[in-house]
């Protein structure tokens, strides 16, 4: 059976319980939840023993099979340095991932439980900034060849490329849009460092991917786009606005990461251009997914005219912004 990249409807209960039931060497009691992804499928499923677990089926053509190896390797680093992380299962196949007939990579996860952490106060901020420098710790010792590069042209051309060679651009609004984004990844090319100078981030570390598991505290979740990249991209969406707009949060932020970590000031012009590439990313992915269940539902308009246009201001207001660095 194949699953065709951007369409998950051949994944059915029937295929992915069968395939977590295999890959875990034990009867799966039948339960099977759906998870928010809007990339990949997830589930939680319940063993026989009553035990919870989160299987994530990867979408087909993401990432390689080295590339899920290195976000493994990854988590299982920062757990051996008891970093608060959720790392995947070892399964009956003897690694921690598994595939489907066609291919599709999937691994499980035990479930931990917990709430959506909240940042509001300065110390939960000092908190989270301290658990942060804590993951660049362990990812400054070595990069990772099979993921992404968080510069402007490895993650804004391939993301435009893919949105454009999707067929979802078929208006006449989109072409004003791709002409600014090209602005967009032109401006922000020289306002960064040398690749050689990222380590390995958590790539998303926005608020739903941060668990306050109360006693034990914050536990970061979710190294499905795991990057080498600057160290700021781990913090900037953690922020409730511009850098220069909220100092209060930044400063307790950075205190806290300074705990274990030395952060380089002058990166955080590169805030206003990740965001920019952030946005291309989203978009490119939503292009690929227009045809799965529910998009429709919760995108209505995707693709219109007036989408197109929204897309083109706000893309033209990063522009503005970046060009004034």
């Amino acid at each position: 059976m194949s699953i065709q990249e951007g369409d998950f409807d051949k994944l059915t209960p029937e295929l992915f319980l069968d395939a977590a039931e295999a890959a875990l060497g034990e009867r799966l009691s039948g339960f099977a939840s759906a998870l928010p992804s809007y990339v990949n499928r997830v589930y939680e499923l319940e063993t026989a023993s009553k035990a919870r677990v989160v299987a994530k089926f990867y979408r087909p053509g993401r990432w390689t099979r080295e590339a899920v190896e290195e976000e493994h390797c990854f988590v299982n680093e920062c757990a051996a340095e008891e970093i608060p992380v959720v790392p995947p299962m070892m399964l009956s196949c003897n690694s921690t991932i598994a595939q489907l007939d066609d291919g599709t990579l999937f691994a499980i996860y035990p479930k931990r439980r917990g709430r959506q952490a909240e940042f509001e106060s300065e110390d939960s901020l000092k908190r989270v900034g301290s658990l942060i420098a804590r993951i660049h710790s362990v990812g400054q010792r070595r990069p990772a060849p099979s993921r992404t590069y968080m510069d402007p042209v490895s993650i804004g051309e391939p993301a435009l490329d893919r949105l454009f060679n999707s067929g979802a651009a078929d208006s006449s609004f989109a072409d004003e849009f791709h002409d600014v984004a090209l602005d967009v990844i032109d401006c922000s090319e020289g306002l960064f460092p040398p690749d050689s100078s990222f380590i390995r981030i958590h790539g998303d570390f926005h608020r739903a991917n941060v668990m306050d598991r109360l006693d034990e505290g914050l536990m970061a979740i979710d190294f499905d786009d795991m990057a080498n990249g600057p160290a700021v991209q781990d913090l900037w969406l953690l922020l409730p606005s511009a850098p220069s707009d909220c100092p209060r949060e930044l400063d307790a932020l950075l205190s806290g990461y300074g705990q274990f970590m030395d952060f380089d000031d002058s990166t955080l012009q590169l805030v206003e251009p990740l965001r920019a590439m952030r946005m291309l990313h989203f978009l490119s992915w939503c292009a690929l997914q227009r045809f799965d269940n529910g998009f429709r539902e919760n995108f209505p308009d995707w693709g219109s005219d007036n989408f197109w246009r929204r897309e083109t201001a706000d893309m033209r207001k990063q522009l503005r912004l970046i060009e004034a660095l």
